[in-house]
């Protein structure tokens, strides 16, 4: 039989079984009560601005245009002062604020701090006629933020270093690795994310928590005279048992993955974060707008306590360009980054081209945001492009990635309840979860263009980094559904194309892995594997039918 015959045959059998899941109509983890059971699912529908429940807004309260403070396109000139003038003039003013950049191209050659509430930062859009802010440099050559002291104190403390012995590389790590970005959305004073124990601040603890479960919106909280309905608190769950202490347990569903130190070395550090707003208070009963990613057992020491933040800024209608650079090393990188998000909660970030940025945006302790049509390009090769590391319930939909990036997508260190929605990957495709207990993750009807390795015929598409101190790569109950993997090279063979590289992610949902090419996927320890060479026709979206499901239900 030749192989055209052979793959002709192969697709008659992939449509003889979506004729059969056409009668079914839901993937078995949605519609069959003994595997639902068995195999619990998150719901991934809190996840951005507002929990996904409103639209991003036009905001158009009040403009304040760039340009009466000295901000001048395509005149070849520095605008950095004026623009800084600018954003200064508006932060006491009340009321929602857009400062509208103009068309053309302006120059800045240092940081920009979004620091208030409720304001926009606009250009005239992202396209040919639109904004582009150019950065001549990158961040190491500007003042080092008083925000990353504690950072640069760790990476000199623990000697963090890139070795690469085949190519003569020992270089130290940047600060701007994983950190900064020139339009750095920040609460002046507070801290961005805890590294060192000498660094430490005592939490304002709002109340403790006994108990709550898993999937549900309320907990059992001690005295509640501090809480009230509409608050934003941080939930936090610590391990104070050591290397067998119960939340490592749960988090990982006591399965059989290797936990680094960094789960029992800080027990004054929480484990568990979620950025929660109280919908109502009844005696010690504390209902939250959306749920618990993981039971509250006593010993986790559960608190609820303030958290800083800011709501409803805005970054819209740019694009972002730095010069064609050549790659040094990993976590060298000199800080070409764009956009860094620090403590904002229903907010957004849309409409944004990035070219050439080592990363494109970086986030850290932010929640209820949408990150939304974002395409990151360019000859530079990036560490990242939109990622997402210790936030919870962002969502990032409709990302382009057309340059080569390492981690391309990735959901990094606590980061808990996100989503990639309807993404597109078209280099060197890594569906990257980043260790340090992340966990309850969503990569959410993504499309990947991938060459096979020509002896294996595979491909890594389900990739873990991170540290080893804070393995495994991710907890339990990730997510991938409705995935679509275009085949670029090897389909001269009907042989299956395997898509691995995941060993040690437990209990992961892996549901409609399909394209255009036969595949087989391995996945780490029981993991749940369902329509494979399958496209979910009738629930193209998980997160999309969610929250459809939810608000009929709400």
């Amino acid at each position: 039989m030749n192989f055209n015959i052979r793959i002709f045959l192969f697709f008659v059998l992939i449509s003889l079984n979506q004729n059969k899941l056409s009668a079914q109509h839901l993937p078995e983890i949605l519609s069959d009560k003994k595997v639902m059971s068995e195999n619990y699912l998150p719901d991934f529908s809190y996840a951005g601005y507002h929990n996904g429940e409103k639209e991003i807004p036009l905001v158009t309260d009040k403009i304040v245009m760039a340009t009466d403070f000295g901000v001048v396109a395509d005149d070849g000139l520095d605008d950095t002062k004026n623009l800084q003038k600018a954003i200064a003039s508006v932060q006491e003013t009340t009321g929602s604020v857009v400062l509208q950049l103009p068309a053309g191209r302006i120059i800045l050659s240092d940081i920009i701090y979004l620091e208030r509430s409720h304001f926009v930062l606009r250009g005239a859009g992202s396209g040919k006629s639109g904004t582009e802010i150019y950065f001549p440099r990158p961040l190491m050559y500007t003042k080092d933020p008083e925000d990353l002291k504690e950072l640069r104190a760790y990476l000199l403390k623990f000697n963090k270093r890139q070795r690469e012995k085949e190519n003569n590389i020992d270089l130290p790590f940047s600060q701007y690795a994983w950190s900064g970005g020139f339009i750095w959305t920040r609460v002046p004073g507070v801290r961005v994310k805890s590294y060192l124990k000498e660094y430490e601040q005592p939490y304002t603890v709002l109340a403790t928590v006994n108990n709550g479960k898993k999937g549900t919106l309320h907990v059992e909280a001690g005295n509640t005279n501090k809480l009230k309905a509409g608050d934003v608190v941080l939930l936090q769950l610590f391990n104070k048992d050591g290397e067998k202490g119960q939340i490592i347990s749960d988090l990982y569903q006591d399965t059989n993955v290797k936990t680094g130190s960094h789960h029992w070395m800080f027990p004054d550090l929480p484990l568990v974060n979620q950025q929660l707003t109280i919908h109502s208070i009844n005696d010690n009963t504390v209902t939250f707008k959306s749920p618990l990613t993981i039971d509250i057992k006593e010993s986790y020491k559960a608190q609820l306590v303030a958290w800083e933040h800011l709501e409803e800024v805005g970054i819209e209608h740019l694009k972002l360009t730095f010069p064609a650079s050549p790659r040094v090393a990993h976590h060298v990188e000199p800080g070409n980054n764009g956009i860094y998000l620090t403590r904002v909660f229903n907010s957004w970030v849309r409409d944004v081209v990035i070219e050439n940025a080592d990363s494109g945006v970086l986030t850290e302790e932010i929640s209820n945001v949408t990150i939304k049509d974002i395409t990151t390009q360019g000859t530079n090769h990036a560490h990242y492009t939109v990622a997402m590391a210790g936030v919870h319930n962002v969502l990032a939909e409709n990302i382009k990635v057309f340059n080569k990036a390492v981690h391309p997508l990735s959901f990094n260190t606590f980061s808990t309840k996100n989503v990639y929605l309807d993404c597109e990957v078209f280099v060197d495709p890594i569906l990257d979860q980043h260790s340090g207990a992340n966990h309850q993750n969503l990569f959410d009807k993504i499309s990947v263009h991938l060459t096979p390795e020509k002896d294996s015929r595979s491909a890594p598409l389900f990739a873990g980094g991170g540290a080893s101190y804070w393995k495994p790569s991710h907890g339990a109950f990730s997510t991938f559904w409705n995935i679509k993997v275009t085949i670029l090279g090897g389909l001269d063979s009907v042989e299956p194309v395997l898509l691995n590289g995941m060993k040690d992610g437990p209990l992961a949902r892996v549901v409609g892995v399909h394209g255009n090419h036969p595949l087989k996927v391995t996945y780490g320890p029981d993991a749940y594997l369902e329509m494979i060479n399958q496209e979910i026709k009738k629930v193209p979206s998980l997160y999309r039918y969610q929250m459809e499901q939810r608000l009929v239900n709400k």
